[in-house]
């Protein structure tokens, strides 16, 4: 049976919520989604917003409970992760500063298939350019704090933040057409400077973790 006690403080659930929608960015898949779907019927691209949505819980939903494993996999500690994800989140945020996917989420080689049509659909919506390093990495980090019962509550985080990617997703047309490129490209600058600040704060915890003289 699970137990209150294994639950984090609240702001700890909500801290990793906002880092969760920051790295997800879904005002930037809006004009890939868009792009892929395009000349679809409704009933398409109803149903490619619930296969992306559905894609991106689980695989954000398993990298929670399988996240020990993968640390224990690699030998790695779980400061070190910190470090690590938190030097990806800092990349994925310079990039969002400058209105970018970056090339953590997307190659260039990825980018040129995506304009000629090779790739649609799940790939790159979900995976990577959703659910990628960044937004595994935040999940993993955030689920190794605490028991069961604290894993799932991050899942329940993911799911509420699954639910607004998938009202994004399905006004995605509509947003594009009301806020245009420049709206979306503010909105992503925005998350980028939040996530930045994510991103440096990941990385101090990781390294106070490995060099506990640093935090004297």
């Amino acid at each position: 049976m699970l137990q209150m006690h294994e639950l984090a403080d609240l702001r700890e659930y909500v801290r990793f919520f906002i880092t969760l929608i920051a790295v997800l960015d879904p005002f930037l898949a809006v004009p890939i989604y868009v792009g892929a779907t395009l000349t679809r019927s409704d009933a398409y691209r109803r149903k490619l917003a619930q296969v992306v949505t559905l894609t991106v819980f689980a695989v954000l939903g398993g990298s929670a409970f399988a996240g020990e494993g993968m640390l224990d996999l690699m030998g790695a500690s779980l400061p070190a992760f910190r470090v690590g994800g938190g030097l990806v989140l800092l990349l994925m945020a310079l990039a969002m500063l400058n209105a970018q996917a970056g090339g953590v989420r997307q190659s260039e080689a990825e980018a040129v298939e995506l304009e000629q049509g090779q790739l649609s659909g799940v790939v790159p919506l979900a995976v990577p350019l959703l659910a990628g390093p960044g937004a595994i990495s935040t999940t993993i980090i955030s689920s190794e704090v605490g028991g069961v019962a604290h894993r799932f509550a991050i899942v329940a985080c993911i799911g509420v933040a699954c639910l607004l990617l998938w009202v994004t997703l399905r006004l995605a047309h509509v947003i594009a057409l009301r806020v245009g490129q420049t709206g979306l490209n503010i909105a992503t600058r925005l998350l980028g400077l939040l996530l930045a600040a994510i991103a440096i704060q990941t990385m101090a915890e990781g390294l106070k973790g490995l060099f506990p003289g640093l935090a004297s």
